[in-house]
């Protein structure tokens, strides 16, 4: 599998904990959802076993389920919350803040 998906933000290193996580759970092949922002920012999930984990100029990536997952744009994995998790709160917050078109 290529790492062509192409994020436009730079990677922002993980908590080695975070990393450690994802780790074990490709050691123990357990089958998990992930949910966590593609390149263009969509929210998008994949289910299976992290298959392998990949380094490049683009950040690290574990492959799960057919489908690259850059550890920093992760939202949820198995269930835990990710690095990413905190920008996807504010994202499902912001309409709070908002007042719909009224002054």
């Amino acid at each position: 599998m290529s790492m062509s998906t192409m994020y436009k933000e730079s990677y922002l290193p993980v908590d080695h904990d975070f990393r450690e996580q994802v780790i074990a759970l490709a050691t123990q092949k357990k089958h998990i959802k992930v949910f966590y922002f593609d390149p263009d920012n969509n929210l998008e999930d994949a289910k299976g076993s992290i298959i392998d984990m990949v380094t490049n100029n683009n950040g690290e990536h574990a492959l799960i389920g057919g489908k690259e997952v850059r550890l920093d744009k992760i939202i949820a994995l198995d269930g835990k919350p990710g690095p990413s998790y905190d920008e996807y709160d504010s994202y499902g917050n912001a309409c709070m803040n908002c007042n719909l078109g009224y002054d």
